[in-house]
């Protein structure tokens, strides 16, 4: 298996954007694999030529949430597919019982998929939401405490925890394990935004105690733009309610003229209609090509790859604001130059040196991924203008 990652490191045959990008945006709008982008070259000469017949979309499909449940560690009872992971969580904050008064507690620091959908209980349920502030240390790390959502998680109100695995603009990685365990412990509600954590660091909702979670495909899977996966724990799957109802959310959806709102018993009742089949056969594709590499394996290309690059940004007069220690660090590297105009900075990377990253929150935020190479990460600093 090792030798599979180090085979895909650097391959353009597999990864054909590293033919004339320096890509470093995989936070952002991951570029397809080929193999993803295979699989919708399938697709396309099938339905054009023979639609449906003769097709086993439909089993790859169910293979998908196979794949998709091993690589979370969970049951794919569990697993349902959404377009994004706005839906997700959504989901999640439509379909809960909801008392005057309840505490959703997140950050201040979350992407807006992870607040809007809590704002509107904010606005219909009377819900109030806690957000916890993002601190900087001594050495000019950007952190939410951990310490800061156990205490907020702790009052009596608290009915649900939800926050990025991943923050998207600093790159701090929460640790799920010891949030999970404290909400398990005390009767709260634990749900997660995985979009920047799944595939690229090991992810496991049993022993994380995690009891929703949401990621699009389209960052660090691999994957295109409008498939994703949901995760309820099987022990909340009917407390849930579905935020919309179709024709595939009940138990006997393919009796068509035989009208039973029964809502299935697994996560497939969160599914209200007909999928991004296109979508979700190039996911597989990419999840498969990522199970070959191994997420563990992955994710230590990933830090040696963001160590190399911090590395190389510091000596160039930058300041890095993710924090990197054992539990925190990820595959997004956050930093600032207040010597030069940011957006400017960025679009002349991409222009004249082929580089792609992101300006987030006023910072410069590069995200390589595992097949990205060292000679990358070197060429892209040395693009960059020093102080």
């Amino acid at each position: 298996m090792i030798g599979d990652l180090n085979q895909l490191v650097g391959n353009a045959d597999a990864f054909p954007v590293l033919k004339r990008w320096q890509f470093f945006n995989h936070a952002g709008v991951c570029p397809l694999p080929a193999v993803g982008a295979d699989a919708f070259r399938r697709y396309a000469l099938q339905a054009e030529t023979g639609g449906y017949l003769g097709t086993g979309w439909y089993q790859d499909v169910e293979a998908l949430r196979v794949r998709a449940a091993g690589l979370i560690g969970a049951h794919r009872d569990e697993i349902a597919f959404v377009k994004n992971t706005s839906e997700g969580l959504s989901i999640v904050a439509n379909g809960l019982d909801w008392q005057w008064g309840d505490r959703v507690v997140t950050t201040a620091v979350e992407y807006p998929a992870n607040i809007y959908p809590w704002m509107e209980q904010v606005r219909t349920r009377g819900v109030k939401l806690v957000q916890v502030p993002e601190e900087t240390d001594e050495n000019g790390r950007q952190a939410v405490p951990v310490e800061r959502i156990l205490e907020e998680a702790a009052h009596p109100k608290t009915k649900i925890v939800t926050l990025s695995h991943v923050e998207f603009a600093s790159g701090q990685r929460h640790d799920l394990a010891k949030i999970g365990a404290f909400c398990r412990a005390n009767g709260k509600l634990f749900c997660v935004d995985a979009i920047q954590s799944v595939g690229v660091l090991p992810v496991d909702v049993a022993s994380m105690r995690i009891d929703y979670l949401s990621a699009d495909g389209h960052k660090w899977m691999l994957g295109p733009e409008g498939a994703g996966i949901f995760y309820c724990r099987r022990e909340l799957i009917e407390r849930t309610r579905p935020a919309i109802v179709g024709w595939m959310n009940v138990v006997n959806a393919k009796q068509y003229g035989n009208y039973d709102y029964t809502l299935r018993a697994d996560a497939g009742r969160f599914e209200c209609g007909s999928y991004n089949v296109p979508g979700l056969l190039a996911l597989l594709a990419s999840l498969e090509l990522l199970d070959n590499a191994r997420i563990g394996l992955v994710a230590q290309r990933v830090r040696a790859l963001t160590d190399l690059l911090i590395e190389r940004v510091v000596v160039k007069g930058y300041h890095v604001v993710s924090p990197r220690d054992k539990w925190q660090w990820s595959g997004i590297v956050s930093f600032t130059s207040p010597k030069h105009e940011q957006k400017r900075l960025v679009s002349t990377l991409r222009r004249d040196h082929n580089c792609e990253i992101a300006l987030r929150e006023g910072r410069l935020r590069a995200s390589p991924h595992f097949y990205n190479t060292d000679e990358q990460i070197v060429r892209f600093a040395e693009a960059l203008p020093g102080h």
